[in-house]
Parts: C-alpha cells; sequence; structure tokens
C-alpha cells in the first residue's frame, strides 16, 4: 500500500533543516560570532570537525549545545544562529567520517563513544560553563540516547526528537525491511553530502521498481542499485531482533541510571514514532522514580520532518494554528529551564502532551498509559464477503453466532500495485483508492456511525485466529476514520511477519491449514476525535509494495527468495466467534475523554484458546 512509503518507511527522512526560515528570520545575523573548523578530538585520535556559534556580546560561560549529524553540520546553520542569538554556545558537528570530520561512518555504531567525549571536551572549554545538552531529530535524536548510555559527566539534558530505536523502526520495522535502507546508505556514503541522488525520487522508484517487477532478491539491492554495502550486508544478515541490534540501544541496566532532564518528541505520523516511543517507555520502565519525574513528552500532528519545523497540513489534512508550536522556542524554553535555573516552559503543563486532531486541542495526561480513559472491544462480524469493501464485514458491540469465516488471496507474483505506488499522492492520508482497488486482495471491516463526537487516543490493538496454506506471510492491519460523508483519514497500523507471530526475536514456521493467534500490538499512537456518524474501517492485508521487502512466502531466508522460486499462494483470514476484536473507549457527551481503542479482532477464541 503507499502508506508504507508515507509512513513506515520515512526513517531518517533528512531535508529537517528545510523551512527553517521563518523561525530563524528572528535572529539578527549581527548578534552571533561564527568559527568554522573546529577540531574536536576523540579518544583514539579521531577529530571531529565543528562549527561554532557563539552570542557576540558573550562575556561569562554559557551552557553549551550541539548536533552531531551525518547530514552535513551546515545543513543547520539555520538552527544554531537563532540558539546563539538567544544565549546558548550552539555547535554543528558532522560524525566521523562524514562532512569534514575524520574517520569512518559507520551507522549508529560509533555515536556513543564519540558523543560521550564531544560533551566532555565541550564542558572544558572556555566559553562553556559545563552544561552541555543536545540538539537534533531523526538520527540526531538517537545519538542522543546513544551518548546518554555513556554517561558523560557534563551532559546536563537531552531532547531526542522523532529517534529511531535500532531493530524496531529502523532499518526494519517489526522485522520487515524496505528499500529505503540502500537510498538512505546512498545518501550518506562517502563525506560529501549526496543530496541529489538521495532526493531523485524518480530514480529511486525506478530502481525499487525493478527489484519489484523483476522478483529480484531484496539482499541484492545495494547492488541493483549501484552502490554495493557492506554495512547494507552486515543489516540484512539480522533478519530479526538479536544481540546485534540490542548493542546499538540502551541496557535496562543503563536506562537506570540515566537520570537527567529528557524531553522527547514524536509526531502521530512520524516514521520514527515507534522507536521515539520506545526508547521513552523503555526508559520510563527501567528509571529511578526521580528520573522519571524529569522526562517530558509530546506527540503532535506531525509527520517526521514536522517534529521539527510543524505544518498545519499534511497529507491532506488541516490541523489548527494550535498545533504549529514554535520548536525553536520550546527548546530556548527548556534549556532556559533545564540549564539556567529558568521557568519550567509553560506549554509543559503535565507529563505526556498529545493534540487531539478536529478537537484541534492540546490534551494532558500524567502518563502515556494513562492517554487513554477507558477500554472497550468489537468484535468481527461477516457473511464470507469481507474481501471487497462495497460488501464489508462488522465490527460490533457484541460477538456473533453466526459469522463466516473470510478468506483473502496473497499472490506474490502479483505486481499491479507497483503503478499505484510510483505515483506521489500529497493527499496521502486521506486517499482510498487502494483500498477500493484490492478487492479480494484484503478483509475490510466497518463499525456503526458513532453516535455521538468521540475522543480515541491511545494504541489500537488487534487480535485474530488465521490459517495460512503456506508457512509465512506478511501482514498490513490499518485502522481508518470513515466519515459521513465517504471521506477517509488513516488512523494508525500495524504490520507482522507471520513466522514472527509469537516473538520478534524467533522465527517459527506456520503450520499450514492450522488455526494460530495473531495478536497485533505495535500499532502506532492516534489521537483524533470521531464525529458523530463517521465509522472505523479495519483493513487486513498482505505487505506487497515497492516499498517493502515481499515475502515469497517460501519460509526461508525472505531477503535471498525471488519469483523464481513461488507460485500463488494463499493466506486466509479466518473470522470471529468470540474474542475481543477492536476496541473503542468513549465518555458520554459532552466529550472530554480519550479514546482507547484496543483489541481489533478476533477468531473463534472460545474454541481455541
Amino acid at each position: 500500500m503507499h502508506l508504507g512509503k508515507n509512513f513506515a518507511l520515512a526513517f531518517l527522512l533528512v531535508f529537517s533543516s528545510l523551512g527553517f526560515a521563518a523561525e530563524a528570520s528572528k535572529t539578527d545575523a549581527a548578534d552571533v560570532d561564527f568559527q568554522w573548523g573546529v577540531k574536536v578530538p576523540l579518544r583514539d585520535g579521531v577529530k571531529l570537525n565543528a562549527t561554532l556559534y557563539r552570542p557576540h556580546t558573550q562575556k561569562d560561560a554559557l551552557p553549551c549545545i550541539f548536533t552531531l549529524t551525518p547530514y552535513i553540520a551546515q545543513s543547520y546553520h539555520d538552527r544554531a544562529m537563532y540558539f546563539a542569538a538567544h544565549g546558548f554556545v550552539f555547535a554543528t558537528i558532522d560524525v566521523r567520517g562524514r562532512g569534514n570530520s575524520e574517520g569512518e561512518f559507520t551507522p549508529l555504531l560509533q555515536e556513543a563513544k564519540d558523543g560521550h567525549d564531544i560533551v566532555e571536551w565541550l564542558a572544558q572549554q572556555p566559553y562553556c560553563n559545563g552544561k552541555v545538552s543536545m540538539w537534533g531529530g531523526s538520527y540526531a535524536g538517537y545519538d542522543q540516547w546513544a551518548t546518554a548510555k555513556e554517561f558523560p559527566p557534563h551532559l546536563a539534558s537531552i531532547v531526542p526528537v522523532a529517534s529511531p530505536y535500532a531493530g524496531i523502526d529502523f532499518p526494519r520495522r517489526n522485522n520487515i525491511a524496505y528499500p529505503y535502507d540502500v537510498q538512505w546508505l546512498t545518501f550518506t556514503s562517502g563525506h560529501a553530502s549526496q543530496d541529489k541522488i538521495f532526493g531523485d525520487g524518480k530514480f529511486w522508484t525506478a530502481k525499487f521498481s525493478e527489484v519489484f517487477l523483476q522478483h529480484l532478491a531484496f539482499n541484492n539491492i545495494d547492488k541493483i542499485i549501484g552502490n554495493p554495502s557492506p554495512i547494507f550486508q552486515s543489516w540484512v544478515q539480522h533478519p530479526m531482533r538479536d544481540a546485534y541490534w540490542d548493542s546499538f540501544n540502551p541496557t535496562a541496566a543503563q536506562l537506570a541510571k540515566i537520570d537527567l532532564p529528557i524531553l522527547t518528541i514524536t509526531g502521530q505520523y512520524d516514521g520514527d514514532q515507534p522507536g521515539a516511543l520506545m526508547h521513552y517507555t523503555e526508559h520510563m520502565a527501567n528509571a529511578s522514580e526521580h528520573a522519571k519525574a524529569q522526562h517530558y513528552l509530546i506527540i503532535g500532528p506531525w509527520d517526521h520532518p514536522g517534529t521539527r519545523t510543524p505544518q498545519a497540513e499534511l497529507g491532506g489534512l488541516k490541523f489548527a494554528a494550535a498545533s504549529v508550536l514554535d520548536m525553536n522556542r520550546l527548546h530556548e524554553d527548556w534549556w532556559n529551564w533545564t540549564l539556567k535555573s529558568g521557568a519550567k516552559p509553560a506549554f509543559l503543563k503535565n507529563a505526556v502532551a498529545y493534540y487531539v486532531s478536529v478537537a484541534e486541542q492540546w490534551r494532558y495526561a500524567d502518563t502515556l498509559a494513562a492517554v487513554t480513559a477507558e477500554q472497550r472491544p468489537l468484535y468481527l462480524g461477516s457473511a464470507g464477503t469481507a474481501a471487497d469493501v462495497f460488501t464489508a464485514g462488522s465490527l460490533q458491540a457484541e460477538k456473533s453466532v453466526s459469522a463466516k469465516s473470510d478468506t483473502y488471496l496473497y499472490d506474490p507474483l502479483d505486481v499491479s500495485s507497483a503503478a499505484r505506488d510510483a505515483v506521489d499522492v500529497p493527499n496521502s492520508l486521506t486517499d482510498q483508492r487502494s483500498v477500493i482497488a484490492d478487492s479480494g486482495k484484503q478483509l475490510v471491516y466497518h463499525s456503526a456511525p458513532f453516535e455521538y463526537d468521540t475522543d480515541l487516543a491511545g494504541f489500537f490493538r488487534f487480535s485474530a485466529w488465521m490459517t495460512l496454506d503456506q508457512p509465512d506471510t506478511d501482514f498490513h492491519v490499518v485502522v481508518y476514520e470513515i466519515a459521513a460523508d465517504g471521506s477517509s483519514v488513516y488512523l494508525s497500523d500495524d504490520q507482522m511477519r507471520a513466522r514472527y507471530r509469537e516473538s520478534d526475536r524467533s522465527a517459527k514456521p506456520v503450520p499450514k491449514n492450522t488455526l494460530q493467534k495473531y495478536d497485533f500490538d505495535h500499532f502506532t499512537f492516534a489521537a483524533r476525535q470521531i464525529r458523530k456518524g463517521s465509522r472505523l474501517r479495519l483493513v487486513i492485508s498482505s505487505m506487497n509494495s515497492l516499498f517493502s521487502e515481499k515475502n515469497y512466502n517460501a519460509g526461508g531466508v525472505v531477503g535471498e527468495e525471488t519469483g523464481k522460486m513461488r507460485v500463488p499462494s494463499r493466506s486466509s483470514c479466518i473470522t470471529i466467534r468470540s474474542m475481543p476484536a477492536c476496541c473503542i473507549y468513549r465518555s458520554p457527551p459532552p466529550i472530554i475523554s480519550r479514546r482507547a481503542l484496543s483489541s481489533i479482532a478476533s477468531r473463534r477464541s472460545d474454541e481455541y484458546r
């Protein structure tokens, strides 16, 4: 589905420096002193290249902020100018092996110790008062967590934004990889910027189409692209979460010791939301009470770049002006509070802030779990015709005693989606042509119209009993709002490779034609007011897109499979009789509730527990 291009594959979109002009225009260039080519020594003798920005009127030592980036330090010039003009020393630093820094770039692996050394070096400079923090999103959000786990004594705060979590959402989501990996690796190849190559959408679509249409092995895509990558080949050797991916992330013991002010920021449509929230929840699960009390979370109605420069329009949706936070000002207020003993930012009224679209309001909660006010299950019902959107099954409050099984066919050799995927869709959050076109290749269920305006906020869950006639397949589960006029809004999605149905750390072939329970519990966070008369739409299908690693259902190493080894294979979804399906939670009017949506589907759970 085209959604994969816009959401699942949004990791590390790097044009985050674009669109800063409006905020940066507040900066008077005369207020900033600039020093290019500053060399930061690391413990192994490698020197990183930094550009230093200082307030022109600086007399006393000040807190220092830095961003550590593989995207060439000068791309953050506007941000650096702003913060230097507002009372901080700011450094933009090329990571090892990129830009003008020495050494070899090894994504993710190197930033922990390098980040530690930068913190301690800055803290010793005469212009720094010993308090150091970090700025940045995506990769520059990840390397804040990597640095924090090394416990540099002078790291006083971090503000990780849209931070990927290795093995969770990068370089694969839920153990399903995507060809965007090689696009990103090409962008970060060598020392110089490869932004023109990276940004040539027609080139990448053509190359991804070649792999998809010719049924070529995913693990060879770096060679097919023309940029053989040892890094990519290392990644594909680890198709599931394991010790390799764990080594990039803080351990439970390290998280228990991280005790400093943290502001985590992500978006409802941020492709790295799963990673950002994994960092957040893992820290909250392991940290001390003192540390947890210093960790704040903001979830806005933003995509990946919007977590740094929010926009009021996205994918066919429009949001109120309240959604467009001034991120420079928010960061400035945060650092004035945490580094200069100033007032707490007025925006942080509670530990968790999240934006409810349609209601167009920021809401607050004590914890992420407390966002969900209540839970209520929905159950699948069907006459056996749910494979078509116009004869869809139902999401109903009561268990059905007469529901029939539903079946859809996934043919790995089907490439009909390629033409759709190759077209960029500006209204990606509201477009529903794929759902309408994929009759027979999916299952669709609709709820009854909502009787009154209802706030939904939290995470969907979906449980289903299904049988397959092959040892493996990939599932994609999406939830939409369908308005009274028939228009659609994407809310959330999850995906699963069937072999990992029991654990993302252990692969088990699926016994053919045997009922198996599948629990989809990695949906992205959603917060939206569902208007009276709207319905929910649940769509269950296979992953079959230019922008996803194709599973040919052979049961072997997916990345090595090709179309030569497979004939069409069938994945049968067998419907419900009892267990919870889509849970919705609501409060009676007037609606001030937050929603909870819990498990969305069931299959004869009374008989197959």
